[in-house]
């Protein structure tokens, strides 16, 4: 009947447990489409086995209380039987009624309040409801039924004195009765807005979750689609400029078309191999370490090396104090695809130019990077390209610590400079 600990648990805590927050958020709903907002609201949940053990024990205290009151009146000699038989017919409508508490709470407290005052078996049924209407409703809803019973309490010992009783000591414990039922159902409530605050904590929590998982995949989709640009521009450019020289130079001698064949196929299977690795990485959601190792400061022989096979002009001044390899492997690598684009740049815009790469720094100081060329001695023919490699670049140099700089010559070359941290 009931699943897990739901059966321990109120109706009513679970009626607002089991509520969607974004089910009430309907926007703007005439009155032709009020069905559909009550269709989006949950069901109130039946009594668990728990609210049927609470409502039978306050229906079971409150007959108690009932008999208690009516035995008094009995023994009076000066109460009449008539309205000794009226009190009891009140006193077993309000235990019945006890049993509507849970579905109208302020309605029955604010009834009891004069029935109260002219049953004397009302009386627990009284407090229950009081204290029914402290735990179901909000502070403002409960504070006025309870000045109600205070400020009658005087008038009933006065109307009707305890003959056991001093006035003073029945007014003080109706008082205390009404502020214990109060504080108690006030605590009752506080401890269900506790959990009921709690899930909307984890649930935040996950939304949050969920939104920084969202941030992160989009950050790792940016940094893969940067390293994809700076990986494969550079051996994409390598494809198209040595096609485009067979293209002008069908009659070149062997020697020349063999050598850029060899170019070709060599920078088409380093292109492949980056590709395969890059998307090993999407695939396996591994790090930027993983895969083949990383190209730092250490590789930049071979670059240009790579280069000048490939017809580029480079003079190369590194003056790196330490070794290559004791360059820290982030600013290694954020050097070396500075270098790398540049020179991809300068074969793009500036083709068959001499490329000066100075490299400088040491540890403790500002590791130095400055790409230079000239102006093109003529029209270079357009290579596609993306066009977002120095924005990648910028973005790279920032990510190190550092800065990075570009910008026209006054030759009317180009100049790409950078300063990264070497701590």
């Amino acid at each position: 009947m009931f699943t897990g600990a739901r059966w321990l648990r109120p109706s009513a805590l679970l009626h607002e447990l089991d509520r969607d927050p974004d089910a009430d958020r309907v926007p703007d709903l005439d009155v032709a489409s009020e069905p559909a907002r009550s269709a989006r609201r949950p069901r109130r949940p039946r009594r668990t086995a728990r609210d049927w053990v609470v409502d039978f024990a306050c229906f079971l205290l409150a007959v108690l209380v009932g008999l208690a009151g009516l035995e008094s009146l009995v023994a009076n000699p000066d109460v009449p039987r008539a309205l000794v038989r009226g009190d009891q017919v009140l006193g077993a409508l309000s235990c019945a009624a006890l049993w509507l508490r849970r579905r109208w709470p302020v309605g029955l407290a604010a009834v009891m309040v004069p029935v109260s005052q002219i049953s004397e078996t009302s009386g627990g049924v009284a407090l229950i409801a009081l204290f029914g209407l402290a735990v179901h409703r909000p502070f403002r809803y409960m504070i006025g039924v309870a000045c109600a019973h205070l400020v009658a309490a005087p008038l009933y010992y006065w109307w009707r004195p305890d003959p056991e009783l001093p006035y003073a000591a029945a007014v003080a414990l109706t008082v205390l009765l009404t502020g214990v039922c109060v504080g108690w159902g006030m605590f009752v409530r506080s401890k269900r807005q506790l959990l009921l605050s709690l899930r909307d904590r984890a649930r935040r929590a996950e939304t949050e979750a969920r939104l920084r998982a969202e941030q992160a995949q989009r950050l790792a989709r940016e940094a893969i689609a940067r390293e994809m640009h700076d990986v494969l521009a550079h051996r994409l450019t390598l494809l198209s400029v040595h096609a485009g020289a067979l293209e002008f130079r069908p009659d070149a001698p062997r020697e020349e078309i063999t050598r850029a064949a060899g170019v070709i196929r060599e920078s088409a299977h380093e292109a492949l191999q980056d590709l395969r690795e890059i998307i090993g990485v999407l695939r396996t959601g591994e790090s930027d370490d993983a895969g083949r190792p990383q190209q730092t400061l250490a590789a930049l022989g071979r670059l240009v090396a790579e280069s000048r096979e490939a017809g580029t002009k480079v003079v190369l001044d590194h003056r790196v104090t330490d070794s290559g390899a004791a360059v820290p492997a982030s600013v290694g690598r954020a050097a070396y695809r500075i270098v790398q684009e540049a020179l991809t740049n300068a074969r793009k815009h500036a083709p068959g130019v001499e490329v000066a790469v100075a490299v400088t720094g040491g540890p403790g100081e500002d590791l130095a990077v400055s790409v230079r060329n000239p102006g093109p001695a003529g029209e270079a023919r357009p290579v596609p390209g993306a066009g977002q490699g120095l924005i990648g670049l910028t973005e790279r140099a920032t990510l190190a610590g550092g800065t990075l700089e570009h910008g026209p010559t006054p030759d009317g070359g180009f100049e790409v400079r950078a300063r990264l941290p070497w701590g």
